[in-house]
């Protein structure tokens, strides 16, 4: 019987074979450093000039300059290339991502940030310099000068007198350099995976040009970009569990901020009547596709505005920051929009979440409900499920009405309605569970393939501590949210500006904090400070960044559109 405890673990032989494989190429590439420097080259070198007469151009440009040369199939001629470019050298520098010889010559592929060009090189004009061709590895970051050809395939190239090495890659690349795959390692080695799958990089400079655009938008109407603290002495501005920290030379304890509307207000009270931050925020909670705890929040608030204005101007700033995007990354927006499955073209569906849930009652086909919000809405089905106590008796015949009423995740909704305290609570949690799930399934453009953003509005003033009530329903607030294709992508309201109401919401917040809710806000006595002074009416909004980013480039997770994403501690492997 052999002893178990001298045996591998399932897999470990092979993960072995692959270390040490990997460690004989590491080695190899030191072994090639250590050539260069005998030589008296520096393989890690910073002096990157043209030295036989040519002209330092990105790869982009490069091609630019061949345009014409270029023929209706894509391919390029070499009589053509000449006559267009005629003696000119050019100077270019990138990372080596394809590498392969035949007879006399070799064929490199090079990428820089804008493009990628083949070098093709010839033992003829190189003469002895070509051997140490042999040098080179995938990964590595070199220089090359020459005149512009095209190879017998129709493949525009650089025709180098020169190829030098500036930065010898010591690690080799994933395998097939397009094989990193692994979402784990991809998120860990971002820097790998930006190299290795070009798409990725063009969601990141997406995300530049969507940040840029959004900044214009704002600057274009007037409105001033400030800054604020992101490390707070209390819980404010949005409700949500916070990160603890601590300043030892003033001995407090602090909390990474959750949002930074309270300052911004206050910005409003000293006159900055048009404010937006674009900043970093931090909530401890959970990981999901949507969620992670550091992220990009747009926030702007604009004095005497209404909440039905920020409909309106939010309309207008996703077009401009589309349409921007399009014109910065017209092949890849080209690519995004295609798949989209919503459609900014036409006016987005704006719905009071009283009659949103009317609408996804009815959609169930369950004859009591459908009796039930025929006059009040989702408020009659309040009446109604608040006669019935606990429902959960009524769930399993309820769920057989019809395919919609089979959908609906009861267990949940039974949960959250038993948690309610009163009625704003309760037709929120049946907005969540019966209507929010299915909006892509409610509102479509009008060839019905497509969803239609939706504005769900009109929010019980119990959900929102913040926002101003309705002057015509004092049990609503002016408040709004937008989901793109079911995805909540931002929130706004018409602002509080009542100091005695905003007290009184907040020493509601204290109370439910005390009675152990998590997620809650503190009372802060400065804000209310700041309210006596008088705050102009005025209406805020907040967006994450990243899911912008994700909602425009198509991503399927927040981790996607992160450069850096949090991830568990890396373990010894």
């Amino acid at each position: 019987m052999s002893d178990a405890r001298t045996q591998s673990p399932p897999g470990a032989a092979a993960a072995e074979s692959s270390s040490s494989a990997e460690d004989a190429l590491i080695a190899s590439r030191r072994a090639k450093a250590d050539k260069l420097r005998a030589r008296g080259e520096n393989p890690f070198a910073n002096d990157v000039v043209p030295r036989t007469g040519g002209a330092t151009v990105d790869i982009a440009d490069l091609r630019s300059k061949a345009e014409a040369a270029r023929g209706e199939d894509g391919k390029y001629a070499e009589d053509r290339v000449k006559a267009a470019t005629g003696d000119a050298r050019f100077h270019v520098r990138g990372r080596v991502i394809a590498f392969r010889s035949t007879g006399g010559l070799t064929f490199l592929r090079l990428r820089d940030r804008t493009g990628e060009v083949q070098l093709l090189i010839s033992e003829a004009s190189m003469g002895e310099a070509y051997a140490r061709l042999s040098e080179i590895d995938l990964g590595d970051i070199v220089e090359a000068e020459g005149g512009l050809t095209a190879s017998k395939r129709g493949e525009l190239s650089i025709e180098p007198a020169r190829v030098r090495i500036l930065t010898k890659a010591l690690r080799p690349p994933p395998e097939k350099w397009h094989g990193l795959t692994d979402v784990e390692t991809r998120y860990r080695q971002r820097y790998v995976d930006l190299v290795a799958n070009p798409h990725v990089a063009d969601v990141f400079r997406a995300r530049s040009h969507i940040v840029r655009a959004t900044r214009k938008v704002f600057d274009d109407v007037g409105f001033l970009e400030v800054e604020t603290p992101t490390m707070h002495t209390l819980i404010g501005g949005a409700a949500a569990r916070p990160f603890h920290t601590h300043h030892n030379a003033l001995d407090m304890q602090l909390f990474m901020r959750i949002a930074p509307e309270l300052y911004l207000k206050r910005l409003l009270v000293g006159g900055l009547e048009r404010v937006y931050e674009i900043g970093r925020c931090y909530r401890n909670e959970g990981i999901s596709t949507r969620h992670n705890p550091e992220f990009t929040m747009l926030e702007y608030y604009w004095a005497y505005a209404t909440y039905a204005q920020l409909m309106d101007f939010t309309e207008a700033m996703l077009r401009a920051i589309d349409a921007e995007l399009a014109r910065a990354m017209p092949e890849s927006h080209a690519r995004w929009s295609a798949e989209r499955p919503f459609t900014f073209d036409e006016p987005f569906a704006r719905v009071p979440m009283n009659d949103a849930v009317a609408a996804a009652a009815k959609a169930t086909k369950i004859a009591a409900w459908e009796t039930a919000v025929a006059g009040d809405g989702g408020v009659g089905l309040i009446a109604l499920l608040s006669g019935l106590g606990d429902f959960g008796g009524s769930m399993k015949e309820w769920s057989k009405s019809s395919p919609r009423a089979k959908a609906i995740d009861w267990g949940n909704l039974r949960k959250g309605w038993m948690k309610c305290e009163n009625d704003g609570e309760r037709l929120f949690a049946l907005y969540e569970y019966l209507s929010e799930p299915f909006l892509t399934e409610d509102y479509k453009a009008a060839d019905g393939k497509r969803s239609l953003p939706v504005f769900v509005k009109d929010y019980p003033f119990e959900t929102s501590p913040l926002a101003r009530r309705n002057d015509a329903r004092p049990d609503l607030v002016d408040r709004f949210e937008l989901f793109v294709h079911g995805r909540e992508l931002c929130n706004a309201f018409s602002e509080l500006n009542d100091p005695d109401d905003q007290a009184e919401r907040f020493r509601e917040q204290v109370r439910k904090k005390a009675a152990g809710a998590e997620e809650t806000m503190d009372f802060d006595e400065d804000y209310i400070r700041a309210l006596e002074q008088g705050m102009p009416p005025a209406a805020g909004f907040g967006m994450g960044i990243d899911r912008l980013v994700m909602m425009l480039t198509n991503a399927p997770s927040i981790r996607d559109v992160i450069l850096f994403p949090l991830l568990r501690k890396e373990t010894a492997g």
